[in-house]
């Protein structure tokens, strides 16, 4: 019986063997063929989108030192032109300065000649009063001295004297 079951172990031994052939054989042409190509499909989509995640990081590196670029040549734009702004601001207080100065100076110069000739005008008018009145006064004096007789032929010949003198 022994070795009934020894015969019956060694050919169930072979024939688990040959199935086992059998399966790995079936395996390797029907399931290790397409489960190396989904395993070799899948790491060559791993590779690639690794490759593509790599390529928009450098991508995202380049826009954001464009980005950078841009916003330090904006800035740089904005700080010229309020640079030029101010220039401007300046510029136009001291054109009106100017402006207002120069109109200022024409005023006093021309409230000066203005002021001289009022002036000038006064002290004429002045003269002009100051002669009637010396000559109304005059004649006021020289009638009442000269109503007198004797008085008319001193003061007749003092003059006659005066312009022998001189």
């Amino acid at each position: 019986m022994e070795k009934l079951i020894s015969e019956f172990s060694v050919g169930l031994f072979f024939w688990q063997a040959v199935l086992f052939l059998a399966l790995i054989f079936l395996l390797r042409k029907f399931a290790w063929k397409p489960i190396l190509d989904a395993v070799n499909e899948r790491e060559e989509k791993i590779t690639t989108a690794l490759e593509l995640a790599e390529k928009a990081k450098t991508e995202m590196a380049q826009l954001k030192s464009q980005n950078e670029d841009l916003m330090k040549k904006a800035r740089e734009e904005r700080d010229e032109m309020l640079k030029e702004a101010r220039e401007l601001k300046i510029k136009m207080v001291e054109d009106a300065k100017a402006v207002a100065q120069k109109e200022a100076d024409n005023l006093i110069v021309q409230a000066r000649e203005a002021i001289k000739n009022e002036k000038q005008a006064a002290i004429s008018e002045l003269k002009n009063q100051v002669a009637n009145l010396s000559i109304e006064i005059a004649e006021k004096i020289i009638k009442t001295e000269l109503s007198k007789d004797g008085k008319q032929k001193e003061l007749a010949h003092n003059l006659v004297e005066e312009i022998n003198l001189n």
